[in-house]
């Protein structure tokens, strides 16, 4: 039985056999992204603070705006994750150049 060579693939990274990578543009992207990663944890932040805010003026319905608000918080730190992982990749990809 002959033995096949597996190349290990990674999901966000380039394959060898696709060619010559331009790193330059690859670097624009990642910057592209993490400013998207940073607005994407800038309006559920916004969310969260709007929603605590509510649960001091409604204290009927409190509960529910305090589960609203710790939704939002876990969307903004999600947010902040992805900018912090596409910072990385843009380091990557200027290390590269």
């Amino acid at each position: 039985m002959a033995q096949e060579e597996q190349k290990h693939h990674h999901l966000f990274h380039h394959k060898e056999d696709e060619g010559p990578v331009d790193y330059e543009k690859e670097e624009k992207q990642h910057k592209h992204k993490e400013e998207i990663g940073g607005l994407t944890t800038v309006a559920p932040g916004a969310y969260a603070l709007h929603e605590k805010q509510q649960a001091k003026k409604d204290p009927e319905n409190a509960h529910s705006h305090k589960t609203k608000e710790e939704i939002a918080a876990v969307g903004a730190l999600g947010g902040a994750g992805f900018a912090f992982h596409e910072h990385d990749e843009k380091k990557d990809a200027k290390h590269h150049q």
